[in-house]
């Protein structure tokens, strides 16, 4: 898969820069008095089931993720930097969809990323890693559709072995990959040593 290709650079640059699995931050985790994602637990959607095992093209508009709490207002487009790098979101609430993957519902793979935390701030994806198989990922589309995912796995990857073709590469049916940082802090770098990569597969679609 060309993106593959082209996303294979995995610098995290402290206080938000670029990164494949961009969601690091530039100081430990604090409290803060800012907003901060839901940490509620939230009811699971329903609307008029679709007949569709993959979806036609249309962008992300925001995600839930009932088992962890996730709400978010909107999803942003995110794309590549002069470097081959993505770019990230610039808070810590926003989830961002790489705008060179697949819209979710689409053959292959869609990939959002958030940040664990940023500037002191609990990230969308701060519980990414408490996910199990099974648990519902819910994007809902600009075309009003909204595409249901089930959580096959979720894997935690050292930066320096980040595998771009397990993430990135073409899948035989409409997949998500949410991404975002974990591991130890290494304050020297202002870095997360490791990623955090959430698997889904489409189960069902429905229309509000």
């Amino acid at each position: 898969m060309v993106v593959a290709a082209a996303v294979a650079v995995f610098l995290l640059v402290p206080g938000g820069g670029s990164g494949v699995a961009p969601v690091g931050a530039a100081e430990p985790p604090a409290a803060s008095t800012e907003r901060a994602p839901s940490t509620e637990r939230v009811a699971g959607p329903t609307g008029t089931p679709i007949d569709a095992e993959v979806l036609p093209a249309s962008k992300p508009s925001w995600l839930e993720v009932p088992a962890i709490g996730v709400r978010t207002d909107r999803i942003i487009e995110l794309g590549l930097q002069a470097d081959g790098a993505l770019e990230v979101p610039g808070d810590a609430v926003t989830a961002g969809w790489f705008d060179q993957s697949p819209t979710p519902g689409e053959v292959g793979p869609a990939v959002v990323a958030g940040h664990v935390d940023y500037r002191k701030v609990p990230g969308v994806f701060q519980r990414l890693k408490e996910l199990t198989s099974g648990a519902e990922v819910v994007v809902h589309r600009a075309d009003g559709t909204s595409a249901v995912f089930a959580v096959s796995r979720v894997e935690h990857y050292a930066k320096s072995e980040f595998p771009t073709e397990k993430v990135y590469g073409d899948t035989s049916g409409p997949e998500l990959r949410l991404i975002t940082c974990g591991g130890e802090f290494d304050s020297s770098s202002g870095n997360y040593e490791d990623n955090v990569v959430a698997y889904a597969r489409l189960v069902r679609a429905f229309r509000a």
